[in-house]
């Protein structure tokens, strides 16, 4: 079925006092079912069942590397990351990472990879000659492509690199640069021990656009300790000077709990939940202003951007990586923690360095957790994600594609999406559903309406999620 044409979504508008109405915990919704809801049921063996099925697959592929690795500890961070200087680890993990490439890419060696990206931790604490060998690695496991479209990136703490380094990344195949700012405020940057100057961030900028890298991201984090309003202006005031070509804007979710580092956090530093929505109100203004548009889900790029251009032709996608082009449905992770999305199947690797490289030793998968995803799954995941990358749901193609009843399939998630309606935030026709200009900044609350696991008690998750706003 041809898909209806659909008009250009409304510009977000901010809503302050609605916004604040729906400030809940909820999902990112970067894979549905989400990642809490794995479990140890899923073993290596189905993940190796599905991949001998599929054999023959010369479906493009993206990959993801995990490089756990940092100099020093970031209080805010949550990611899955090993702060060392001791250089006997990151030998350990590039020969457990090499034979999990050899693994891997023994399943999938039909597959060219149009997506690569390396994550952390902080990629660029290996050396020069370290990266060359994980690259040269990645190229001889998986058939790399030099096409213009495909999207190589790499994400760079400022303070690990060099000239030399940028220069390096371009020659090793790398198109696009994710810079993590967070923020320029000095007395913000130490009471989240992470310093560094505009001045040393604009100069590698500088270098970046110098080696014509296709794109720049920066994310930026509000709700730090000490922030305020005033602070982190100045901060996107020195962003915007900057120029970007993507933004990530996340809000700081404090779980001292779950993430150690963050104990190192005074609680009572951290900003208001007003104050942090004065700071999401006044920074969305102005990067709107400054002539960004708003994909959704903390993502702001420049008009023209090829993440803007994917949602005018459906071609949007959201996934472990964020939102990105839909170069390839199936994600394989490489490396401790990582995530695969994988036909019909989720799977993740030991999140344990040893645990990882124990499995490997042995010539097994270091998966230890996963999910097979349900006819239902895939029927909400459809009806989640096009919300999320497009703004708007064609009912009559959804009912077509699954064969279905919208309207009684959904009742109670349309009972709930009315109170959204009343709002504002979504407009509902018997054919479309459609995320308006109010709506756009609770993408993630509209698509919550559609989680079965929110709903159902049975499988309800207790996962720790952040707030939407």
């Amino acid at each position: 079925m041809v898909q209806a044409i659909q008009s250009p979504p409304a510009e977000a508008e901010w809503d302050t006092t609605l916004i604040r109405s729906y400030d809940v915990a909820g999902p990112r919704y970067t894979s549905y079912p989400t990642a809490n809801l794995f479990d140890e049921s899923f073993t290596a063996n189905d993940y190796l069942q599905l991949a001998a099925a599929e054999r023959f697959n010369i479906a493009p592929l993206s990959l993801y590397v995990h490089v756990p690795f940092c100099r020093n500890i970031c209080y805010y961070c949550a990611c899955n990351k090993i702060v060392t200087r001791n250089r006997a680890l990151v030998r350990q993990y590039l020969d457990s990472l090499a034979r999990e490439m050899d693994l891997r890419g023994r399943l999938h060696t039909r597959r060219p990879v149009t997506q690569l990206h390396l994550g952390g931790g902080t990629p660029t604490y290996l050396k020069e000659a370290e990266l060359t060998e994980l690259m040269h690695q990645v190229a001889s496991n998986f058939r790399l492509c030099d096409h213009e479209s495909r999207e190589y990136s790499i994400e760079i703490d400022p303070r690990t690199v060099k000239d030399t380094t940028i220069a390096l990344l371009k020659g090793l195949g790398f198109n696009r640069i994710s810079l993590g700012i967070q923020d320029f405020d000095p007395l913000v940057q130490g009471s989240i021990n992470r310093t560094q100057s505009p001045e040393s961030v604009e100069n590698l900028v500088h270098k970046i656009r110098d080696h014509n890298f296709k794109s720049l991201s920066f994310d930026l984090i509000y709700g730090l300790p000490q922030q305020s309003v005033r602070s982190f202006q100045q901060t996107i005031a020195r962003v915007i000077d900057m120029s970007p070509d993507r933004i990530a804007l996340y809000n700081y979710a404090h779980l001292p709990t779950v993430f150690t580092s963050q104990r190192a956090i005074d609680r009572q530093t951290l900003p208001s939940a007003d104050t942090k929505l004065a700071i999401l109100d006044t920074v969305g203004r102005r990067l709107l202003d400054a002539g960004y548009d708003y994909i959704g889900m903390d993502h702001f790029v420049r008009p023209g951007d090829e993440l803007e251009l994917a949602r005018h032709n459906h071609k949007l996608q959201r996934n472990f990586q964020g939102y990105s082009t839909s170069l390839a449905a199936d994600l394989i992770g490489l490396g401790p923690s990582s995530i695969s999305q994988f036909g019909d199947t989720f799977s993740q690797n030991a999140k344990d360095l040893q645990r990882w490289s124990a499995a490997l030793s042995k010539g097994h998968l270091p998966i230890v957790r996963g999910l097979h995803v349900s006819n239902e799954d895939k029927l909400r995941r459809h009806v989640i994600m096009t919300l999320a990358c497009q703004l708007s749901l064609d009912i009559p193609e959804v009912e077509q594609r699954f064969g279905i009843n919208f309207a009684s399939h959904f009742e109670s998630s349309l009972t709930q999406l009315k109170a959204f309606a009343r709002d504002g935030l979504v407009e509902i026709t018997q054919t479309t559903i459609s995320v308006t200009g109010r709506g756009r900044l609770l993408l993630r609350n509209i698509c919550m309406c559609f989680d079965q696991y929110l709903l159902n008690a049975d499988r309800k998750s207790d996962g720790p999620f952040s707030r939407t706003i």
